[in-house]
């Protein structure tokens, strides 16, 4: 598998020269196989993925954590949406209420955008993401609710013996202390991964602060990592308001902290190989 930051803020796009380093656009990670195209929320950073993945003949299996707008901002941006005869899987949460399309819906339309998902040239299927793991082109999928508000999802893909597990909006330490146990949320799907994003958005003083905002600190994601035994984990989600010093600063801190696997924080051009 290889994987690529295309967009590792959050909240909000941030470019500018503070940021220039791990990147400025919102979340947007892909997973490539030989066969297949996983890419992880849509967000601003979408948009280069797509120039990169314009007319590639692998089928794209697109993954929505939630529909928050730094998650979903980028789809009408990716050029592959665009392209006839070309057919995109798109997943999401499941909703009691409405389905995906008509979520969605409510951002890809006017007065907020110009073109609808019935305008995009490719044959887009929308699923809602199955509670039980399934197969996409070769990708086993796993996807779980996690703490954040409005419906939420992290997500484990695995190829040939390699797993990367992606929780970009994630607050576990919501739900109690973090203690060795398979109730955490997000655990089983963290749980050994060979790769993990996690949603690292504030300081410990900073959390204190936005208790219930459904984000963590880089204390409690270390601390979830460690628990999980993932090997590698990849702060996540970066604060629109920190510049590359403060994530430079917080990475150091995460790599202090970790007991059984290294550290590292999300940039844009990011490639990981498994």
């Amino acid at each position: 598998m290889k994987i690529t930051v295309w967009g590792s803020r959050g909240s909000i796009a941030s470019a500018g020269p503070e940021t220039v380093r791990y990147g400025g656009n919102t979340a947007c990670v892909s997973v490539e196989s030989d066969d297949a195209i996983c890419i992880l929320d849509a967000g601003s950073g979408l948009r280069r993925a797509g120039l990169v993945f314009t007319g590639d003949a692998r089928p794209i299996h697109l993954l929505l954590t939630h529909l928050h707008m730094d998650h979903i901002q980028g789809l009408g941006f990716f050029r592959p949406l665009f392209e006839s005869g070309r057919t995109i899987h798109l997943w999401g949460p499941p909703s009691t209420t409405q389905d995906l399309r008509t979520r969605l819906t409510r951002y890809l339309s006017p007065p907020l955008f110009p073109v609808r998902i019935r305008d995009f040239g490719a044959d887009v299927e929308l699923h809602d993401a199955p509670v039980e793991s399934w197969l996409a082109d070769g990708f086993e999928i796993h996807a779980a609710a996690l703490i954040h508000p409005g419906p939420t999802l992290g997500y484990r893909i695995s190829a040939g013996g390699r797993s990367v597990a992606y929780l970009s909006d994630h607050e576990p330490a919501l739900g109690g202390p973090l203690i060795r146990t398979r109730w955490i949320s997000g655990f089983d799907l963290a749980v050994r991964a060979d790769v993990l994003f996690h949603d690292g958005q504030y300081t410990t003083d900073e959390y204190r602060q936005r208790v219930g905002w459904g984000h963590s600190s880089v204390e409690q994601a270390v601390a979830f990592a460690d628990l999980a035994g993932a090997a590698r984990l990849v702060l996540f989600h970066h604060e629109p308001d920190h510049d590359d010093t403060m994530v430079d600063d917080m990475l150091e801190q995460a790599r202090s902290a970790r007991q059984n696997g290294s550290a590292d924080a999300a940039r844009e051009g990011l490639v990981i190989d498994l």
